[in-house]
């Protein structure tokens, strides 16, 4: 088996897991400042090729498209694919180790707050979505 074939498979998948929910993908640090500099309250995915919390994450995110509070956007970076942008993103969400994947609230491009990896790998998706609705309800509403 081809590592890196089997690789972009996987990495092709998790985006289009994210796409297909309503995710804006953002794969420059320009899209990224241009879009996390927009007055309004926007929700980061920060996708990741993890197995265990990827599969966990990418669920979760997908179902918060859902829930009865909306942020203005819903984005996505991906974490060791998209570097730049993924580096970009995270320069907005100080007080925060690097951490994917992971989640990050953000309004009018200040940071509110994050769960990171550690807060998603080892959980039900279910336990994920409660601290995500927890979070929206907080800063979003």
């Amino acid at each position: 088996m081809d590592f890196q074939l089997f690789m972009n498979d996987v990495v092709q998948a998790g985006r289009k897991e994210m796409t297909e929910a309503g995710y804006q993908e953002l794969k420059s640090a320009e899209e990224v400042e241009e879009l996390l500099n927009k007055p309004g309250n926007t929700f980061v995915m920060i996708n990741s090729v993890c197995g265990c919390a990827g599969g966990i994450a990418r669920p979760s995110a997908a179902y918060m498209k859902n829930y009865e509070v909306q942020p203005d956007n819903y984005v996505t970076v991906f974490a060791g694919q998209d570097r730049e942008a993924t580096e970009r993103a995270r320069s907005y969400f100080e007080g925060y180790e690097p951490s994917s994947p992971s989640f990050a609230l953000l309004k009018d491009g200040k940071i509110q707050t994050m769960i990171e990896r550690h807060e998603i790998e080892g959980h039900e998706p279910i336990e994920v979505v409660q601290k995500l609705e927890k979070a929206f309800d907080q800063y979003f509403k």
